[in-house]
């Protein structure tokens, strides 16, 4: 939210007059006159990070609920899972999204410690130079900022796709620009309309995932035109053996990417410690349900060699759409495409909001232009903006015969660079917790603590290397595609050689040669949030004693949720 010293500097752009002085139609032209003028960028405001206008700042309760509920999910479990079970079929798939699943949940704990210990306002990025590296750092503030912009054209290019189940006849590139001209107005109309639409956006992804998971167990259970279908979908379960599963991998982090905002907004509530057990247990629900129990019932319904499966067709269809349309139900699969279809556009939008704080940030801190950091009338960042909506115009390539190709492309980028991030996180939680062991601080007073503790971050960051390690394989022998191929490497691996020379590059600029900060030198107190231990043993036997008063349902329902 703007700062009180910007609003007092721009009084005087602020035109008022009372009815009795003007007329309606002067009084309409007058508004739309200073409509107009409040897009004038004002390069002498100095406003940092936290004083950037998003939506977060100004949404009502049940909106952030709603949205943090289901705002990510979008083409990633929609769409792009159509990749997955191609590759991997339905065992490969499964075994590939609950290692992602795992490794999520360990991230949005080791995050969920980090930033309620050192509270930021949305901005996580800043531990990657406090506690590893400046230009590590460097590396992952431009590696966020493309994980995000490049979801922008990916989920239009999904849209495209989407539409096609209805009618191949209108060229993907109309569809795409449409699309691109709604995002803009919601990003340029502001934030009520933001949270109004996105609110209703969630509300509509939920209700479309629960139809499609009951519709999917009736099919199952010979429901449908093909009778029992059973377990016959899982056979074979695992095409292509381990390569199939690990090529599943990426793709499962680009439809799990965002999740950990989630636990970052708790953190920044008054009482982070009762915040984080709740959202803590609202992540896991939604990675059991939204994600894991969806993809479970897709593959059930779906068979690895639909050919109307991503990897299999030019214009593919999504998972959810096929099943339900080879079940024979009537009116559903459309009501689910259009579904999805919002469900992308709610995603190509929620990108926009969540790249260009980032690219202030970059801005802040020195690792961009200045410019990036210059903001309108409104206090909204216009350069950053148009940037982010701008990167989605990319997505008119879907017009083009590869469309499929370019998504698996920018698909690769935004997964690997969330492999990345997480590593990172994990990391950053390892050296912390190193540097608290070395200056001899204590460990137990945090608001709250990771479930797994250090030995959690030990593993997620893991993992996260395995995954590079997989996709690595991957990229030079692909399933299916020529091997040792510069093309088809870069095709599932460019993000890793970006943020190589994002490092290398601010490393030769600043001639940094240091590779880490030492665990002896870094700062672990300042901003440090204490807790006092004995009031949180008061607070949690006054808990304790309040729930017992509660009766069994709501107890059943505090113990779950």
């Amino acid at each position: 939210m703007s700062s009180p010293d910007y609003k007092m500097k721009h009084e005087d752009i602020v035109f008022s007059s009372s009815s009795d002085e003007l007329t309606a139609s002067e009084s309409n032209k007058h508004s739309f006159k200073d409509f107009v003028y409040s897009f004038k960028i004002d390069k002498d405001l100095e406003v940092g990070y936290e004083d950037i206008t998003t939506p977060d700042d100004l949404l009502k309760d049940y909106q952030v609920k709603l949205i943090a509920l289901a705002t990510c999910i979008g083409g990633g479990l929609f769409v792009s899972s159509a990749a997955a079970i191609s590759s991997a079929g339905a065992g490969g798939t499964l075994v590939g999204y609950s290692i992602v699943a795992g490794l999520m949940f360990l991230i949005v704990q080791s995050l969920g410690e980090l930033t309620s210990t050192y509270p930021v306002k949305g901005n996580f990025l800043v531990y990657n130079s406090r506690f590893l590296d400046e230009s590590w750092a460097f590396a992952m503030n431009w590696n966020y900022c493309l994980q995000w912009i490049v979801a922008i054209p990916i989920s239009l290019v999904s849209a495209s796709l989407t539409i096609q189940y209805w009618t191949d006849k209108v060229n993907p590139a109309a569809w795409v620009a449409i699309l691109w001209v709604v995002l803009v107005g919601i990003s340029i109309f502001g934030v009520k309309g933001y949270g109004y639409s996105e609110s209703l956006f969630s509300l509509i992804k939920v209700i479309a995932i629960i139809m499609f998971v009951i519709a999917a167990i009736v099919l199952t259970a010979g429901g449908g035109k093909q009778g029992y279908i059973g377990g016959a979908n899982w056979h074979p379960p695992f095409v292509n053996g381990l390569p199939g599963c690990c090529n599943t991998l990426v793709n499962a982090a680009y439809s799990f990417s965002g999740t950990e905002l989630t636990a970052i907004a708790a953190a920044e509530t008054a009482n982070p410690r009762k915040a984080l057990r709740k959202a803590m247990k609202q992540i896991f629900w939604r990675i059991l349900v939204f994600y894991m129990l969806a993809i479970t019932m897709v593959c059930f319904l779906v068979r690895y060699d639909d050919p109307s499966l991503l990897g299999n067709s030019k214009w593919p269809v999504s998972p959810f759409v096929i099943g339900l349309s080879n079940g024979g139900i009537k009116a559903l699969p459309d009501i689910i495409n259009a579904a999805i279809l919002v469900a992308l556009l709610s995603a190509a939008n929620a990108s926009v909001f969540a790249t260009y704080k980032p690219l202030v940030a970059l801005a802040e801190a020195g690792h961009g232009p200045k410019f990036l950091g210059y903001v309108d009338r409104k206090g909204r960042p216009m350069y950053s903006i148009l940037i982010a909506v701008g990167f989605g115009l990319i997505g008119l390539a879907g017009a083009s015969d590869g469309g499929s190709e370019m998504l698996l492309w920018m698909l690769a980028i935004s997964g690997l660079s969330a492999i990345l991030l997480w590593g990172s996180v994990s990391l950053a939680h390892i050296r912390v917790h190193r540097a608290y062991k070395v200056q001899g601080i204590d460990t137990e007073n945090v608001p709250f603590r990771a479930v797994g503790g250090i030995w959690g971050a030990y593993c997620a960051f893991l993992v996260s290397f395995l995954i590079l390690v997989a996709q690595f394989y991957i990229a030079l022998y692909p399933i299916g595609g020529e091997r040792l191929s510069a093309s088809n490497f870069f095709k599932a691996y460019l993000a890793v050689p970006i943020v190589v020379v994002f490092y290398a590059g601010h490393k030769i600029w600043t001639r940094n040669w240091s590779l880490y900060i030492r665990a002896k030198d870094m700062d672990v107190t300042t901003g440090r949030s204490m807790m006092d231990l004995e009031v949180i043993k008061q607070e949690i036997a006054d808990d304790k004693e309040l729930l017992a008063r509660k009766p069994l349902w709501y107890k059943f329902f505090n113990f779950w949720c």
